[in-house]
């Protein structure tokens, strides 16, 4: 991906739906480097609001709206007069949406649901959805949800007529040291002196930085022509060597024992040993970029993404794909000081 305009969003109108999560938070702090004319944040947490309106010193051009994404008259009344959308709240937590999964399913898709019609009735120019690589194939409740969404936001153009709003998804692996990541709770383990809880040794997933997460969704923001779901690349990690370098590291760091112990706990109820990032249904539609794949929607007529050519037809899944060494993991982590 290009790099990208360090003034595209000046004097521009943004809402972040879910701005004070991880991505939102990391959207909004960057939105606002760039001279935008307001963002707006739409969340349910007020104190999470008040913690991010100091971390960013108050900021004039930011509005803190209390509200939740169910409430269609509420994200209706914060998108008045909004430019871009960014929506990335949802419930996400795989062992929660499995036990309260009419829960997930009100906020993940009826949510998604509302923020498409209130776009298409404010005339928002572009709206990103933020889904997960929990999509494809899903064995549990959350990556069904967002699959849904996924699809919803696929055929966004043609629910009630074309209208003018593009819409688009990005589906992001493991953001390392999110909310969502198992990297926060390795730490906590390590730094307490107790057993490190992998799920299974054998475990692989698709990890990011937030970083590339944040580019990632202004990029496609930026590129989108409606309906697409753009995957960024990602390098495999094994839970098992991400589990011993937190050991490791956590040993010098904070002073603990320098082999701590690792709990192999078993799979919770809807998780999976390893993690796809597109079906090979979608590979044989889908446009390569040296960073990003590009799925267009189903829908949308025929389009072309500058150079982009076509991947080679494949699954994409972390199973049997080849992994960071454990050194590279281990720079990866000290690089994202996320110990």
């Amino acid at each position: 991906m290009k790099k990208e305009n360090g003034r595209f969003f000046r004097n521009k109108k943004i809402l972040v739906i879910g701005g004070t999560g991880t991505i939102g938070k990391s959207l909004v702090k960057l939105i606002l480097e760039q001279e935008p004319e307001t963002v707006r944040i739409l969340s349910r947490d007020e104190y999470k609001q008040f913690r991010l309106l100091n971390e960013v010193n108050g900021h004039g051009k930011l509005s803190c709206l209390i509200g939740d994404v169910r409430d269609y008259e509420r994200v209706l009344a914060a998108m008045e007069d909004i430019d871009y959308v960014f929506h990335t709240a949802a419930m996400k937590h795989v062992s929660f949406c499995e036990y309260n999964p009419f829960e997930a399913v009100l906020t993940n898709i009826v949510g998604t649901h509302n923020v498409i019609r209130a776009a298409k009735r404010q005339r928002v120019q572009k709206v990103v959805f933020t889904s997960t690589d929990k999509a494809i194939s899903p064995t549990n409740n959350y990556g069904a949800t967002k699959l849904t969404a996924e699809k919803l936001i696929a055929s966004a153009e043609t629910l009630g007529g074309r209208g003018q709003t593009v819409f688009c998804t990005v589906r992001f692996g493991n953001v390392m040291g999110s909310r969502g990541s198992v990297i926060p709770l390795f730490v906590k383990q390590a730094r307490e002196g107790k057993a490190i809880t992998v799920t299974d040794l054998s475990m692989t997933r698709f990890m990011m930085t937030l970083e590339q997460a944040t580019k990632l969704t202004v990029q496609s923001l930026r590129i989108a022509k409606g309906g697409e779901t753009f995957i960024l690349k990602m390098p495999v990690i094994r839970l098992q060597d991400l589990a011993e370098v937190v050991a490791e590291e956590a040993s010098g760091k904070f002073g603990v024992p320098a082999a701590a112990q690792i709990s192999e706990v078993g799979l919770k109820p809807g998780e999976k040993r390893y993690e796809e990032l597109m079906t090979y249904e979608e590979s044989l539609s889908a446009y390569e970029l040296p960073d990003v794949y590009i799925v267009p929607s189903p829908y949308a007529s025929v389009q072309s993404y500058g150079d982009a050519g076509r991947p080679e037809p494949g699954t994409y899944s972390s199973e049997g794909a080849a992994p960071l060494t454990k050194e590279q993991v281990r720079r990866l982590v000290l690089d994202q000081n996320l110990i």
